[in-house]
């Protein structure tokens, strides 16, 4: 963004997040539940997201996809934080009825 604007809203922040694919499963990470938290704090935009696995051999780069995205979208006063969590584990059930279609779940 490259100015001083104030940050986008969480649901636009999280609209954008759906630009990233878990390439093993081929949807998008906001689909298939892995953002747990979008927190807009005075100099940060704290992201907690998890992985459908800790084995997830993609984390890294899904994590680093992440805060490139939010960088893009925010003014330079905020950096994106990306905080990978495994409590509460995932699960199918946090993923979106359209994920669920789509699995055939």
């Amino acid at each position: 963004m490259a100015n001083n604007e104030s940050a986008p809203d969480v649901t636009t922040l999280r609209d954008a997040l759906r630009e990233v694919i878990d390439p093993e499963a081929g949807m998008n990470i906001v689909d298939l539940g892995l953002i747990y938290s979008i927190e807009v704090s005075a100099d940060a935009v704290i992201v907690e997201m998890t992985m459908t696995s800790p084995a997830c051999p993609m984390g890294e780069m899904i994590c680093a996809e992440v805060a490139e995205v939010l960088q893009d979208l925010l003014p330079d006063t905020l950096r994106p934080e990306v905080r990978l969590v495994w409590s509460p584990a995932w699960s199918p059930a946090l993923m979106s009825e359209e994920a669920r279609q789509h699995f055939g779940w």
